[in-house]
């Protein structure tokens, strides 16, 4: 998408991959930044530590606890975080739909579910909901984001931030007063997965997102259309997190339509 968009605003750039074990990130990122690279991205399992190894962090890394993108501003090097608004789009764009104005069930408290989390936070979402395997790992992002929930703003007798075990019953008793579900967890990656919920406890008032692009429909979105809600994948979240680092590095406004078509292309193929 990124190769699409530099053609359309003809840009002579290119995107190539660099892939590479943990040990040799930091002398990796010294190579590149003598090197012409106006910047990279950076996805699992670098982006918490890249944190340590540029110059500056935008609110947007600081805030969620990652970087995703950096731009080498002249040899200093300033670490983005594009996800969570490239997430806050993708909600726009497949379900119309505001963060700030849902009540959100997040499955998953790890690298993606964390940052998603915290980005609902940020959008002071009205309610938010946490489900992990591990429990105790979802309490402890509760209790880092509680500042963002203590407010006078009520929700009846109900709290806004919660955190529920991964336990159907419990769940789906939670869905009767949630908007948005979202899956940050892996499952649903490979073939053999079941889906992270089934569709007897969905409910068709609810938005699904999967932040899974591959395969484009896992077995959580067949189960929410098969429960009469609203499905959607993380192809969005992928494209807009993309078109947000495109802007970073260039100045210019992303080619949306562009960077969608080469997208849905590269992974249909």
């Amino acid at each position: 998408m990124h190769a699409a968009a530099f053609a359309r605003c003809k840009l002579d750039a290119r995107y190539v991959a660099v892939e590479l074990p943990p040990e040799q990130l930091a002398p990796t990122v010294t190579r590149m930044k003598a090197l012409p690279f106006a910047g990279w991205n950076c996805t699992l399992p670098h982006k918490i530590a890249l944190v340590g190894l540029v110059d500056e962090l935008a609110d947007s890394a600081r805030q969620l606890g990652g970087v995703n993108t950096v731009l080498n501003d002249r040899g200093r090097l300033v670490g983005f975080n594009t996800d969570g608004e490239g997430w806050v789009w993708a909600l726009r764009e497949e379900f119309s739909l505001d963060v700030r104005d849902l009540r959100v069930m997040i499955l998953g408290a790890g690298g993606a579910g964390r940052a998603l989390a915290k980005q609902a936070a940020l959008e002071r979402c009205e309610k938010l909901v946490l489900v992990n395997r591990t429990e105790a790992t979802a309490r402890e992002l509760a209790s880092s984001l509680a500042p963002y929930f203590d407010t006078q703003k009520l929700l009846g007798a109900d709290a806004r931030l919660k955190v529920t075990p991964w336990d159907e019953a419990l769940i789906a008793k939670e869905l009767d007063q949630i908007d948005l579900l979202v899956n940050a967890t892996s499952i649903g990656l490979k073939p053999g997965d079941p889906a992270a919920l089934p569709a007897r406890i969905l409910q068709p008032h609810l938005c699904v997102y999967d932040t899974i692009y591959r395969p484009a429909k896992t077995k959580l979105l067949s189960a929410a259309e098969e429960a009469g809600a609203r499905a959607a994948n993380g192809l969005s979240m992928l494209l807009h997190q993309g078109a947000l680092s495109f802007e970073i590095w260039t100045g210019q406004q992303a080619p949306l339509t562009v960077m969608k078509a080469a997208l849905r292309k590269a992974v249909a193929g």
